[in-house]
């Protein structure tokens, strides 16, 4: 059911795009963001895949731009996040000004199917 939420949020809220993933993954690694993420895995951070499908529950039924906008903020802003063992630190931003480079990376991460998240 939350493959075909995300699959719906993809088809159907986000625009038609085509991703340059070999570029996202080139700005996440550069941006150091596989230190705390992977694509399949949690590691610090929660997999990509995960991410993708949080934000295809909660942005169900919304313009894909909020969800977008929302996960570039979260990027590029250096706000605190709060980690399994409770402390809190700044989340590391991206290493780019360039607006069309990260978008492509937030949407590559948004992109991605499956992911086990489970609304509480």
């Amino acid at each position: 059911m939350l493959f075909s939420a995300t699959l719906v949020f993809v088809a159907h809220v986000c625009p038609a795009l085509a991703f340059d993933e070999e570029a996202a993954k080139a700005l996440a690694e550069e941006s150091k963001c596989f230190k705390c993420h992977a694509v399949e895995k949690k590691k610090d951070g929660a997999a990509y895949r995960d991410i993708a499908a949080k934000y295809a529950e909660k942005y169900k039924g919304k313009p894909y731009a909020e969800a977008e906008a929302r996960a570039i903020e979260h990027i590029t802003s250096g706000e605190m996040v709060k980690f399994d063992d409770g402390h809190e630190e700044k989340h590391k931003k991206v290493k780019s000004e360039d607006a069309e480079a990260i978008k492509n990376l937030v949407g590559w991460i948004l992109s991605l199917p499956g992911g086990t998240y489970k609304p509480e």
